[in-house]
């Protein structure tokens, strides 16, 4: 049993498909991956460096290597999700209905 469609039915069932398409790669732009990795990251190594003992310090001869770190992951991963925010994923573009040819 084979099913057959028309010609509308299909260019509708194709636009469905281009708009879950879409949707998807906006919700896992890798913008929003990396950028939220790193915010995530950069609070608990920031956490880290706050609680940093005496001897974690004398071993990185006095520098609180993990607040900078940290800090430098939550800059990082702050500007990938505002370059996120200002340019986001480009829309599809319209659907153009092709003329039909009588023939």
């Amino acid at each position: 049993m084979s099913e057959h469609y028309s010609e509308r039915e299909l260019q509708q069932e194709v636009s469905d498909l281009e708009t879950k398409s879409t949707t998807a790669a906006r919700l896992f732009d890798i913008r929003r991956i990396i950028g939220g990795l790193f915010v995530v990251y950069g609070v608990i190594v920031t956490i880290a460096g706050f609680t940093a003992s005496d001897a974690d310090l004398d071993k990185a001869q006095g520098v609180n290597i993990n607040l900078w770190t940290g800090l430098g992951m939550l800059v990082l991963g702050l500007l990938f999700l505002l370059w996120l925010k200002l340019r986001p994923t480009a829309p599809p573009p319209p659907d153009v209905v092709p003329e039909e040819r009588e023939e």
